[in-house]
């Protein structure tokens, strides 16, 4: 099976963006029309979502039918009504008698310190991303729920850096793990192979360092370490969170949803240093669409790889915006 490396390579997913260049911010939906088998596990601190609870395996609904990242921090989970709007039109959801109703969960990342605080991610923006769903390669970097992310705010947006939005996707014996994701950390992006930082908080004395030179970056760990870096802890903006969506063609219930959910939270603590903060709300949510036989710890290891690939592919690919720097400008 030939693979583009995008979660739009696990069939039955489609993944639609939009965005306020100019406001930076925007919302991005995987969409599942067929309706997919859904987990999710939050671990940072300081989350916003909608629909979760729905999601615990001894709820009653199994299936949603789109997922909804986005900007705006909570006024952004407005975006999901627009999404619902979209697939009611076509007669999709949850059959209640009387109506179907369309399930969709949303997480949201705050990126209000950058561009403009007053326009965010709302029902219409959430319609037209829904309306854009297809089966491309999802665009990443400054696109869509990556629009204004950034990472390493130790020393807050001063010394930060831009992230953005990355996909990544694997396969192994016919079964296909997607991930999409919106990197948005209080701290750096590190390559987990090499145990370099890729983006993250620069050192307050850059001078004429360039990226790449010893002492570019501040190492958000190490200065934690020190009484400045404590105050700085204290001190930090609530501003950040990774949110994702891992897809798969594999069977599974809910409570293996739940658990892949949870497993892929490893690719995260592997490119994320530190990681599940009291200041991130770090939540990943899992599909499944239920066409290949797999074993649960199989496709879970496999989420954790595509996550990782997501968040360093979302941190390479996003440019410089807002007056914060990206390696992305080549």
């Amino acid at each position: 099976m030939k693979l583009n490396n995008a979660i739009t390579d696990v069939p039955g997913i489609e993944v639609g963006q939009v965005q306020d260049d100019e406001a930076l911010t925007g919302c991005t939906v995987v969409l599942c029309r067929k309706g997919a088998v859904a987990g999710v596990d939050v671990r940072g601190g300081a989350p916003g979502t909608r629909e979760t609870d729905l999601l615990n395996p001894v709820n009653l609904v199994e299936k949603v039918h789109a997922v909804v990242l986005a900007g705006g921090s909570a006024y952004g989970l407005d975006a999901a009504s627009g999404v619902m709007r979209y697939l009611e039109e076509r007669n999709i959801g949850f059959n209640t008698g009387v109506a179907k109703v369309p399930i969709v969960p949303a997480a949201i990342l705050f990126d209000l310190n950058v561009g403009k605080s007053d326009v965010r991610p709302d029902a219409e923006m959430g319609y037209r991303a829904a309306s854009a769903a297809s089966k491309e390669v999802p665009e990443e970097g400054n696109i869509g729920a990556g629009t204004g992310a950034s990472v390493g705010k130790i020393y807050g947006l001063k010394s930060a850096m831009k992230a953005g939005l990355g996909t990544a996707s694997m396969e192994a014996n016919g079964v296909v793990v997607g991930a999409i994701v919106a990197v948005n950390a209080w701290g750096d992006v590190v390559d987990p192979k090499s145990g370099e930082i890729v983006v993250g908080a620069r050192s307050t004395k850059l001078g004429p360092l360039k990226l790449g030179q010893d002492g570019y970056f501040a190492d958000t760990l190490k200065i934690m370490k020190t009484m400045t870096g404590q105050m700085a802890f204290k001190a930090a903006a609530k501003s950040n969170t990774v949110i994702g969506v891992i897809a798969t063609n594999a069977k599974l219930t809910q409570a293996e949803a739940t658990k892949v959910a949870q497993m892929a939270q490893d690719g995260l603590a592997r490119t994320i240093r530190p990681a599940h903060t009291m200041l991130d709300g770090d939540t990943i949510f899992a599909l499944a669409t239920g066409e290949k036989k797999a074993d649960v710890s199989m496709v879970g290891a496999f989420a954790a790889e595509v996550i990782a690939e997501a968040i360093l592919r979302a941190a390479r690919t996003a440019a410089s915006v807002g007056g914060l720097s990206g390696v992305g400008d080549e």
